[in-house]
């Protein structure tokens, strides 16, 4: 995921999001679109990353959906995230 869509990654955003599994010799793709709940790092229950606090800390988004189900993904280098709409109060400059 690029460095610079993490500022926009806002509560009140709208996003699209492509996730890809790697596997042998082909990837399995899906894509979800929503509004951004939450966005942040936070721990996995994982022991043996030695770092911050001995805890693996990973990217996670929580997004609702249209319908209003409420789903959380880790971002990876894998992902693709593309604003739909910035959050409401949020200026994008080009």
């Amino acid at each position: 995921m690029a460095t610079d869509i993490r500022k926009l990654l806002l509560p009140g955003a709208k996003v699209r999001i492509t996730q890809q599994i790697a596997a042998r010799h082909y990837s399995l793709g899906t894509v979800i679109e929503g509004t951004i709940v939450s966005y942040g790092q936070q721990t996995t229950g994982s022991w043996f990353a030695h770092s911050r606090d001995d805890k693996l800390w990973l990217d996670r988004i929580e997004i609702r959906k249209a319908d209003g189900e409420i789903s959380v993904l880790n971002l990876d280098d894998y992902t693709e995230v593309e604003i739909i709409q910035p959050a409401p109060d949020v200026a994008v400059s080009h």
